[in-house]
């Protein structure tokens, strides 16, 4: 039996407790998997390329993208994305838009505006603040981010689309549940400081990987 941490013990406990929902889906699927990396820098530019694609297509992409820049095995750095043409980088099948964007983010990183590993010391709000500052990087990515690499627990991602399908499911809303919405369910329910493990729950009733 795998060990669960304290933390892991605690969310499971406290949202148990307080949602027979989510009772209901920690006992179905068991301990939630949310792993924290500090591969900040690539998981922004993924992240980015990744952007209205499917899961396959943007496999794809990210690789091409990779081997540009002559190594498959290491990620480009930022002053490697700038040293690189944006037709090179094109090739790739990157959106000029997309291009752009990781070129914004490479220029904030080389320049010191944006500190990546500076970000686990802040607040989720300022992080939010400080990742949006980068063109192409909107709330809904910040969110992903905080949960996914840093692993915040008490981050709600109000606009995400998987959230919004699980909630209406689960909770049996006439329509497509509005961030309000969201917000007035996890504060009933009392959610927090576990936002992010409910959500991970709410993703995993709906078969997401």
């Amino acid at each position: 039996m795998p060990i669960i941490s304290k933390s892991t013990r605690a969310a499971m406990s406290h949202l148990s407790k307080n949602d027979p929902v989510l009772a209901f889906l920690i006992k179905r699927f068991g301990p939630f998997d949310i792993k924290p990396h500090q591969n900040y820098y690539k998981e922004l530019v993924n992240s980015i390329i990744s952007q209205q694609l499917s899961v396959k297509a943007a496999y794809t992409i990210q690789t091409r993208f990779v081997n540009l820049f002559g190594d498959s095995n290491v990620f480009p750095t930022p002053e490697d994305i700038l040293k690189k043409s944006p037709e090179d980088i094109r090739s790739a099948g990157l959106s000029t838009s997309k291009i752009n964007y990781i070129r914004d983010l490479a220029e904030h990183i080389i320049d010191g505006r944006l500190k990546l590993y500076h970000l686990i010391n802040l607040p989720n709000e300022s992080v939010i603040e400080e990742l949006i500052a980068v063109k192409g990087i909107g709330e809904w990515t910040a969110h992903m981010f905080l949960i996914f690499s840093i692993g915040r627990l008490d981050v709600l991602p109000t606009g995400d689309l998987g959230v919004k399908n699980g909630v209406k499911t689960l909770y049996n809303l006439p329509g497509k549940p509005t961030a309000s919405d969201i917000l007035r369910i996890s504060d009933i329910n009392n959610w927090h400081p576990y936002e992010s493990v409910a959500c991970w729950y709410i993703w995993k009733s709906l078969d997401n990987e």
